[in-house]
């Protein structure tokens, strides 16, 4: 395993792991001895970075993050601790969205269960088309002039609802958006068609979830074979079968093959050159990790400070590459400068 590194986050100067641990697995695949042990073994090799949400599990994932960071007497000043807020958390018609009346209560029972007076990044967890987005941002501000939270990110956001975000924070003077959680990894590059330049442009930090796409650039599927026994989409039948028919498909073994070739070549594991790959593009700031047991965890965190070359990262880009038609990403002149301009 090799020595972690750390980026800050975004233009902020706090410094955080290239590797952050996802804590979605935890009270439902993943329970409260195996997480905090996963959580034990993450701080050890040097991870300062956690992400979790109001919504995983019902609030049980802040609940055992909360519970460690209590046995772990002082650990909380040295870890840097996300979550987020959006999704319904009760049967009422303000349960949800990016209201105030919402985000207010939602962080609140956020820190409760975490048992701390703040959390470092608070993050919407997606869109909100019925409450204006100035009124979210004012309450990211709010909190933040509160010392409820440090700094306040995104997920899941479009490219023209991110820059109307940093736009408005920019002109109103408010808290910035410092991060963006959106999905991202070797199958599914999309992102970097306009999302990704947004999050250049203005300096927001990019934090990948499902960097292994679920587990396909692992290696556990295969393409004459569906899905069975202790996989995600194994143990779920009617999602797995979907899912792996919309996968399964030349460009997904493409990549996949190619991951396995640059793999062998290096002696380590299909994730760790997954994961390799995606803490290295543009504007990535920390990859968030998803394991179900600390085996995964391990086969992880050997990406720690692991650099591809850039033959390596040639041939991914290259059986990766996000398909383009035409207009308006495709067309020379549009997105591109002609090459006849001198």
């Amino acid at each position: 395993m090799g020595r972690m590194e750390f980026r800050t986050l975004g233009k902020t100067g706090t410094l955080v792991s290239t590797l952050c641990l996802g804590t979605m697995t935890f009270g439902n695949e993943t329970d409260e001895k195996g997480a905090h042990a996963q959580l034990d073994r993450f701080v050890d090799v040097g991870g300062n970075f956690l992400d979790t949400a109001d919504v995983y599990t019902r609030g049980v994932s802040e609940e055992i993050v909360g519970a460690w960071l209590a046995q772990r007497n002082g650990i909380r000043d040295s870890v840097v601790i996300a979550t987020k807020g959006r999704f319904p958390m009760g049967d009422g018609p303000n349960d949800a969205g990016l209201t105030r009346t919402h985000l207010s209560r939602a962080l609140d029972a956020s820190l409760r269960r975490l048992g701390t007076d703040h959390v470092d990044l608070y993050q919407a967890h997606a869109w909100d088309p019925l409450t204006p987005l100035e009124e979210t941002l004012r309450f990211f501000d709010d909190a933040v002039r509160a010392g409820k939270i440090r700094y306040a990110g995104v997920s899941n956001f479009t490219g023209w609802q991110l820059q109307k975000a940093a736009l408005l924070t920019s002109f109103h003077g408010l808290a910035p958006i410092v991060t963006l959680q959106p999905q991202y990894n070797l199958l599914a590059r999309d992102i970097e068609f306009e999302i990704l330049p947004v999050c250049g442009n203005e300096g927001i930090g990019v934090l990948p979830w499902s960097p292994l796409a679920g587990g396909w650039l692992t290696g556990k599927y295969r393409a004459d074979e569906a899905p069975t026994g202790a996989t995600r989409l194994g143990e779920n039948p009617n999602r797995g079968v979907e899912a792996y028919a919309r996968r399964n498909n030349e460009r997904t073994w493409q990549v996949v093959e190619a991951v396995r070739e640059v793999a062998s070549a290096r002696g380590v594991s299909m994730a760790v050159v997954a994961l390799a790959w995606l803490a290295d593009r543009p504007s990535v700031t920390s990859v968030i990790l998803g394991a179900r047991t600390l085996e995964q965890l391990d086969d992880n965190l050997a990406a720690a400070g692991v650099h591809l070359s850039a033959e390596e990262t040639a041939r991914l880009d290259d059986a990766s590459a996000p398909l383009v038609a035409d207009y308006p990403y495709g067309e020379p002149g549009v997105n591109q400068r002609a090459r006849a301009i001198p």
